[in-house]
Order: structure tokens, then sequence, then C-alpha cells
């Protein structure tokens, strides 16, 4: 190992290409003690965090962007490129580099560390994935590349609780500059190539055969797409059956609270807010996590698995059939969780045009604050009964209200591609190899959607359901008032004046509210129906009761409406936001609201007009 300096370190940025267990040694290091925001002018994700050495030494972290090069193609890349080399806009460049690369891609991930290398900034390489290059029989001859690069070489195993402890050991005293010559017309790849001969020996034909074997069936024309399709198929049958025992817990739970906090309070404004805005609203809402965390389940899954970057490629011939490529997949993925950090990943793509139809598609991918809804009104009007022997007709459904979406979505590509020609269809984009997934990403993975549905519950839809209380509450209805006394409250007098719009597709006053304050968050609709109703009198505060009263009272045509209207329904005000903050142009932002509304408005009425003709 060579001599290392001792520099004075408070800050350090993690750097390397995607892939290579960045955000693992990441979590590792820093683990809740972390924060996410964007870098300022740009909507790219920054992670920051903070450690302490063994030193005693606290450390800020920054997870940056993956980058291939320092030659940026892309938004994130710049970002990469411009903290490391100290340009970036008042941020301060880190005192120090991690350069994570991994052992078992040597070839491409060594070049990105030759230009860090280039930068002459104290630096140590977090030699990732050793365990894996091991088990290969990827010999690695650590002391040799060290004196070839002139810095410290670690090995690490980022998804292994002590995979880390000799890179914590040593980061005190393991920074060094390289000494490596590498000017500007040195041939990179040259140079790795030469790197690799002297240094690492494969003795195993097996760690390259393995991935394509796997890949021969899973990157098949025919066969894998068949195989992302009952991927997909299975994920969905999922979310409604290993679920139901855990939604039946929390029902049961938040039934059992509000009984006792009911007999405690007395009969009175006080008791009206706990039972039916609080209860009612966010209790209800609440009891669809279960489903949100076995969705995310799947999707960690495979993503930690290293299937996603080849499910982008079976996608690629499809996409560029209207006009994107499967540099659009990963963004359009990530809008399955919330259409905002979907919209901020468009920055990974070069073309100007494609990235704007990426972000205007984006908001048809069905995302997690619709399955409250889907599930709602799966439960209250599709039959609970087996098909076929194995499959689930409610899974069936909500499988197919996500191919309604991807499909209309791919239309409206297709409509922009008509108007436009997009002038980069090429994909490059590296296969990592398939990995057991870590147990221990994919708890950290599902964690964090917790906090970020709790912290929804406990801001956003409680705050709408106290509000929606009030204007349900008051004013009371005057002496001799004739109807039910929520008709004479603010809610009722605006759904009312509404309802006209919407009585074209089967829409009561009740609904109208609902879509309203679903601009807000898409799973408050279910909290506005469940406090409308409470209110009113219905036996509504918890998800069962409210799916009975639903199927008894609304008519399928109006359920089966509803639940057309939210495969399309006109975005929340945080997404429209993001759309806004990207684009910085009030026209997108306008035409999507609009183009969203009207493909919602008319999904709707037909769904209700041959409903009820059936019916």
């Amino acid at each position: 190992m060579p001599e290392s300096s001792i520099f004075p370190i408070s800050k350090i940025a993690l750097v390397g290409n995607p892939n290579c267990g960045k955000t693992a040694l990441f979590n590792q290091l820093t683990g809740s003690r972390q924060k996410v925001a964007n870098y300022a002018g740009v909507t790219v994700e920054r992670k920051e965090g903070q450690f302490v050495t063994p030193s005693k030494n606290r450390i800020t972290l920054i997870d940056l962007p993956g980058a291939y090069s320092l030659k940026a193609t892309s938004l994130d890349e710049a970002v990469t490129r411009d903290i490391c080399m100290g340009n970036y806009r008042n941020e301060p460049p880190p005192d120090a580099l991690i350069c994570v690369i991994d052992a078992t891609n040597l070839r491409l991930h060594l070049r990105f560390a030759l230009e860090i290398c280039r930068l002459k900034r104290p630096m140590m390489i977090a030699l990732n994935m050793s365990d894996i290059a091991k088990k290969r029989k990827i010999d690695i001859d650590i002391p040799k590349l060290e004196s070839i690069l002139g810095i410290c070489i670690i090995p690490t195993i980022g998804t292994q609780k002590n995979g880390i402890k000799k890179l914590v050991d040593n980061i005190d005293t393991s920074f060094k500059i390289p000494t490596i010559d590498l000017d500007n017309q040195t041939d990179l790849h040259v140079e790795v190539r030469k790197i690799l001969l002297k240094c690492v020996h494969n003795s195993s034909e097996n760690s390259v055969l393995l991935d394509e074997k796997i890949d021969r069936w899973v990157l098949h024309p025919i066969i894998g797409p068949l195989i992302l399709l009952i991927l997909l198929f299975i994920m969905f049958q999922a979310v409604f059956s290993w679920a139901q025992p855990f939604m039946d817990g929390i029902q049961d739970l938040t039934g059992w609270l509000g009984k006792i906090i009911a007999n405690l309070l007395p009969t009175g404004p006080l008791r009206s807010l706990i039972i039916d805005g609080v209860f009612a609203g966010v209790g209800t809402t609440f009891a669809f996590l279960p489903q949100i965390l076995v969705l995310f389940l799947w999707i960690l899954f495979l993503e930690e698995s290293g299937y996603l970057p080849r499910a982008a490629f079976l996608l690629d011939r499809i996409m560029a059939s209207v006009g994107l490529n499967g540099r659009s997949f990963i963004p359009l993925l990530s809008s399955f969780a919330c259409a905002i950090p979907g919209i901020m990943a468009t920055r990974t793509i070069p073309s100007a045009r494609d990235r704007l139809v990426t972000i205007l598609i984006a908001p048809l991918m069905t995302c997690s604050a619709r399955l409250p809804v889907y599930a709602l009104l799966i439960s209250a009007f599709i039959p609970h009964k087996t098909i076929g022997i194995i499959f689930n007709l409610q899974g069936l459904v909500l499988f197919g209200l996500y191919l309604l979406g991807i499909a209309s979505a791919f239309l409206v590509a297709l409509l922009f591609k008509k108007r436009k020609k997009s002038y980069d269809n090429t994909l490059l984009l590296e296969l990592p190899s398939y990995r057991f997934p870590s147990v221990r990403n994919i708890l950290f993975g599902l964690w964090q959607r917790i906090e970020i549905f709790v912290n929804r519950v406990g801001t956003i839809i409680l705050t709408v359901s106290i509000l929606l209380w009030a204007l349900s509450s008051f004013p009371k209805p005057p002496a001799g008032a004739q109807g039910p006394a929520i008709d004479w409250s603010f809610a009722g007098i605006i759904g009312h004046w509404i309802q006209p719009l919407f009585a074209p597709i089967g829409f009561n006053w009740e609904i109208c509210v609902a879509l309203i304050l679903g601009l807000a968050a898409r799973e408050v609709a279910v909290t506005s129906l469940a406090t409308v109703y409470s209110i009113a009198g219905v036996d509504s505060d918890a998800p069962g009761q409210l799916v009975h009263f639903l199927s008894t009272q609304w008519s399928i045509a109006t359920g089966l409406s509803f639940l057309a209207w939210y495969v399309f329904a006109p975005q929340c005000f945080s997404t429209l936001a993001v759309i806004k903050k990207e684009t910085s142009s009030w026209k997108m932002v306008i035409m999507t609201a609009c183009y969203l509304f009207f493909m919602a408005y008319f999904a709707s009425f037909t769904t209700w007009h041959i409903a009820s003709f059936f019916s």
C-alpha cells in the first residue's frame, strides 16, 4: 500500500459509475443520518449524510450522481464533474474523493477511475463487490494496482454489515494524491488494458458464462418480454393477496382505537373532529400502506438483482416505435412510485426532446398514491374470486389498470413523435452482473418508503382531513332545514355547485369534493370519501365499512367510471410544480394538466355509459 498522507478531511464525495454500489456504501456509512435534497438550481438529487471516523472526526459524506465520464452528456454527469473539479457554483469542493469501482467489471470502471486520478485530488478507491469477484475467481493484484495508481485501494462489500469495516478503519489515513501520470492525450482505454494485463487474472470462465446463460433467456426477443410480463403480472397479483392480512390487521386496530376514543370523548365538535375527521380520513388511508410496500418490495428486488437495466433493453424496441428509447424506461419506472422522482430522473436523457416527452407522459404511470384509490374501488366493485385456479380477479383488474396507463403513455408519446422527430435513439447502458438482492438494502428501501408515507399521512393527509371535516361540518343547517346537514355545509355547497359538470360521467357531489381535494395528493380522495360519508352519518370510519357502503350505495357504472378517471386523473400540485421547475415553462404545466383532464373525462364518460348500458 502506498504511503498515505494525512489531509484535513471534513467533507468526502463518493463517485463512480452507475451500478457500482455507491449507494450501498453510502447507506452503510451514514445509516439514518442522511438527508435528500437537490443541488442548488437544478433538480439533480443530492444525498448527504454524516458519520464519525475512528479518530472521532465528523465527516460529511456526499453521494454524487453516477457518471460514466467527466465529459458530461447529461445534467447529472455535469453536476458530478463540476463538484469533483471544484467548479460548481456556491459549492465548495470536497476535501477528498472515494472512487467506488466494481471489482467484477474493472474494464469499464477503471477507465472512469483514471479520469478521477487525473484531477490530482486526495482520493482512494473502494474496490466494491470484492466477494463476488472472489467467487468468480477474478484474482486482482491489489498491491501492484496500488503501486501503478499511487493511491490506496481497499476491498469492500457494500451489501454486508461488516463489508466496509476495513474502509472505516483506514479512512483517516488512506487518502493520497495519485502519482500515475495521465495527460489529456493519454488514451484511457489503452491504459486500462495495460493495467488489467498486469494486475488481473481471471481463472474461471464461469464468471461471464453464468450471466450470458441467464441473458440468453432474459434478453431473448420473444421469451424476454414474456418473462417481464409474467413478473409484472405476479407483482400485481401479490399486491392484493400478500397485503390483505396486514390490511385487515390495520383495519381492526384502527376500528378498536376509534371505539375506545369515541367512548372517552363526550358528544360534540371535538369528538366529531377526532372520529369523523382524523380516524375516518387518516385511518382509512393508512390501511393501504401494506399494498404500497408489497409493490415496492418487488421493485426493489428487481433493482437489486440487476434485472431493471435488462428490462430497459427489452423495452427499447417498443419505445423506439413511439419515438423514445430505453433511457426513458428508468424514469417511467420511477414514476410508478411517484411522478416527482420519475420526472427528476429524466435528467439522465441527453436528448432535450426525449426528455420533454418523458416528462409529459410520466404522470400516466400509475403512482403509488393511486393505489389506495384503486384498492378501495376494486374491493368495492370487483368480486373477490379466483380465475383459472390461481389468478385473483381483483389482481387481474389492477394489472389491467397499470397496463392501460402504460398504453396511454405510449399513445401520447406517439402523438408527440409525429410532431417532432427524435434525434437520438441509440441506447447505451451497462448491464450489471446478476446478484442476489441484499436483504439490508431492501429493508432500508422499504423503511424509507414507510417514512415518506407516514410523513404524507402526518402532513398533507392529516391537514386535508381536518380541513375537509371543517368544510363538511360548518355552517350548520338553519332551523327547519330539509335534507342531510352536510348538504348545507361548505363542502356540500361546493360539491353541488360543480356536480353538473361531472354528471355526464356519473359522479355525485361527494366524488366532486374528493376530486378537488385529491389535487393535494391522490390518496386524499379516499380520505375525502371516508370523511364526508362519516360526517353524513354513515358508519364508514374503517376501510372495510367504506367498501361495503360504496358497493351498496353507488352503481357499478359510477364505481367503474371513478376507477377510469384515476387512470388519467390530473396530477397533484406537487407534480405540476416539478414539471414547471424542470421545463421552466408554464405552457408545459397547463398543457399537461389539460390533456390529463380531457383524457380522464373521456375515459370516465365512455366507461360510465357502456357500464350503464349493460347494467
